[in-house]
């Protein structure tokens, strides 16, 4: 008989301990949860740093620290930056001006007994009233008006202002013209960059630029008639004036007349006379009316050497109802 006291060798073995017949598992620490969402860290020191000159300079730093920190929030309240208005309008350039006032600006061909002299003009009104010089239409028997799109059209002389150097015209059977905007002369500053247009020896639409030289100068200028046949006689030089004590361009005769004067170095040239002096908003706040060219200079030499004078557009202004009356306010 068998004995089965000690068990059956077979269940023996097979009711061995594991850790007999194989190694025991390595021990692992317990993993760290995960951490749910953690933020970068960010250099402490520079942050605060940044924070103290943001407190010391305002908005300027305080859009650093947004920037450093991941914040994009727009800031809360009316903490804008100041500094210059950017203008919207298509002028606050030479470009932008000269496409806004171009449409404005015309030229002028005035038939004396003694020939054709030729100056520039400004639209003041949608049916064709036209703001020149005196000297550009004096003793004219025939105007003639070319606008900027080559369209041409008579007019009539309605008023002059000769102790202004102002005339006004008015086209026959005009309508729907761009008329200028007229500005103010008084907020006008030496320095002010300016825009000049106008017809210099029958050019139509010459633009040029420069800036305001000086206000208030005294700007005399002949009365007579015979003026423009002079001028004409003698194209290599502008009209005759005298300022500052001395005569230039020729003699001004014996009756005179003086007025306030924005001087300029944006270019002007015979012909020029009657255009506008124009402001980087594209306002109108001078009608030009006399230059400089040296009495010695011919051919390519003559010209402007950058000392141009505007009748200040607060004149014009002041004159209009008596140059829309058929008269010129007394000088």
């Amino acid at each position: 008989m068998t004995d089965y006291s000690q068990g059956d060798p077979r269940q023996s073995a097979s009711h061995a301990a594991p850790h007999s017949a194989y190694p025991p598992p390595p021990a692992y620490p317990p993993a760290s949860p995960p951490a749910a969402h953690r933020r970068p860290r960010r250099p402490v020191a520079l942050i605060v740093a940044v924070a103290v000159a943001a407190a010391l300079v305002g908005g300027g730093a305080s859009a650093l620290v947004r920037e450093l920190t991941g914040d994009r929030t727009a800031p809360a309240g009316g903490n804008g930056v100041t500094g210059t208005n950017v203008s919207r309008s298509g002028t606050g350039t030479v470009a932008g001006v000269a496409r806004a006032v171009s449409p404005s600006i015309v030229e002028i061909s005035a038939t004396t007994g003694n020939g054709k002299s030729t100056g520039s003009g400004v639209i003041i009104t949608a049916d064709g009233e036209i703001v020149t010089n005196n000297h550009v239409v004096a003793g004219a028997s025939e105007v003639t008006v070319r606008l900027s799109d080559g369209k041409t059209y008579t007019a009539e002389v309605v008023g002059t202002d000769p102790g202004k150097d102002l005339a006004l015209i008015k086209l026959r059977g005009a309508s729907g013209l761009k008329a200028a905007t007229l500005g103010d002369s008084g907020t006008v500053r030496v320095g002010d960059e300016v825009v000049a247009i106008g017809s210099p020896e029958g050019l139509t639409g010459t633009v040029t630029s420069g800036i305001v030289s000086a206000l208030d100068r005294d700007v005399t200028v002949s009365k007579e008639e015979d003026r423009g046949q002079r001028q004409q006689a003698d194209p290599d030089q502008g009209w005759p004036f005298e300022y500052g004590g001395q005569r230039f361009n020729g003699d001004t005769g014996d009756s005179r007349t003086t007025y306030k004067a924005i001087q300029t170095d944006a270019s002007l040239n015979p012909g020029n006379s009657g255009g506008a002096l124009i402001n980087m908003n594209g306002e109108i706040i001078g009608i030009n009316s006399a230059m400089y060219s040296p009495s010695s200079a011919t051919g390519s030499t003559a010209g402007s050497v950058g000392l141009g004078f505007a009748i200040p557009i607060d004149t014009v202004k002041a004159d209009l109802d008596a140059l829309r009356s058929g008269s010129g306010a007394a000088s």
